[in-house]
């Protein structure tokens, strides 16, 4: 069975005991779980399976568990004779798709992981800031509020899906542009539970420091079309280094992305690894998109049948 699209989810989707189901029943999925362990020097099955939700929901601690559980649920997939012809990830999930596609192995995708996790849960551990969801208004409206704040920096981050755009930024800043998109007519504004101003230039220094991590690593040729979240468009390999440190302080356009890759004849997807958070984006972006969560081995089955 072959879809369009391998949908790989952000941070945000973690959860207690994600990817343990995958563990028990699928030996290629156990084996990534290993190797996770392995490359990045700690328990990741234990991690996944057994944290508490606030400790799972670290920066430090979901990125590499969000990976591990992706990577865990394609090579199920995988194993049970379904095939993508393209890769997207949503913020993170860049990373998964470049793993995924073969640019980096799971060995340095695992390391390279880790590191940005720790790196932005040190930029966030540094600045007061915070996101937020804003529902109900126009992508330009937002854009306004988010400009007419002077108190700090806040910036549109997030381009999900018709009537949904994350902010994020410096706490009094991004109070300020909540209440700004409230008077535009906002139907509701919506505080998310995460520590950093992500996808913002508050990252910037994190994302230099990663941009000289991954300079050191070897990138391939990639076995299918990898869409970037950066810009949605096919992704280039001419400086990936470059490329992830603009990523990382940059707004995902996910629904850019998901346009360009219908326009492309790619109408199915498996949101692959923990939450549903990409499918509901799916059904909101075009009706004629399919997408199926693939989470545990039922959703497997179901991909494959």
């Amino acid at each position: 069975m072959e879809y369009g699209f391998a949908f790989f989810p952000g941070q945000g989707a973690q959860a207690p005991g994600m990817g343990k189901d995958l563990f028990e029943s699928s030996a290629a999925a156990r084996a990534v779980f290993e190797e996770a362990s392995e490359g990045a020097g700690r328990d990741v099955a234990k991690l996944c399976f057994d944290s508490e939700k606030d400790v799972l929901s670290r920066t430090e601690n979901s990125q590499i568990a969000i990976f591990t559980h992706s990577m865990a649920a394609l090579a199920a997939l995988r194993e049970a004779g379904v095939s993508f012809k393209a890769a997207a990830g949503f913020s993170l999930g860049e990373y998964t798709a470049l793993a995924a596609a073969g640019v980096v192995s799971l060995a340095d995708g695992i390391k390279i992981v880790s590191m940005r996790g720790r790196l932005m849960q040190q930029a966030a551990d540094s600045i007061d800031g915070g996101m937020a969801a804003i529902m109900g208004l126009d992508d330009e409206k937002i854009e306004q509020a988010c400009n007419a704040v002077t108190c700090g920096i806040v910036r549109p981050v997030n381009y999900n899906c018709p009537g949904q755009l994350v902010i994020a930024g410096e706490r009094g800043a991004l109070e300020q542009a909540m209440e700004n998109c409230k008077a535009a007519g906002a139907r509701r504004a919506v505080p998310l539970a995460v520590s950093g101003a992500f996808h913002t230039p508050l990252m910037a220094e994190a994302a230099k420091e990663l941009r000289a991590f991954v300079a050191d690593f070897n990138f391939h040729a990639p076995t299918m079309d990898i869409y970037s979240n950066l810009d949605g468009k096919k992704l280039s390999l001419t400086d990936l280094p470059a490329h992830l440190e603009q990523h990382m302080v940059s707004p995902v356009r996910w629904k850019t992305l998901v346009a360009n890759g219908m326009a492309a004849g790619l109408t199915t997807a498996c949101e692959i690894g923990p939450g549903k958070t990409l499918t509901g984006f799916a059904g909101k972006i075009s009706k004629e998109l399919v997408c199926k969560p693939v989470a545990d081995m039922a959703g497997v089955q179901d991909a494959a049948e």
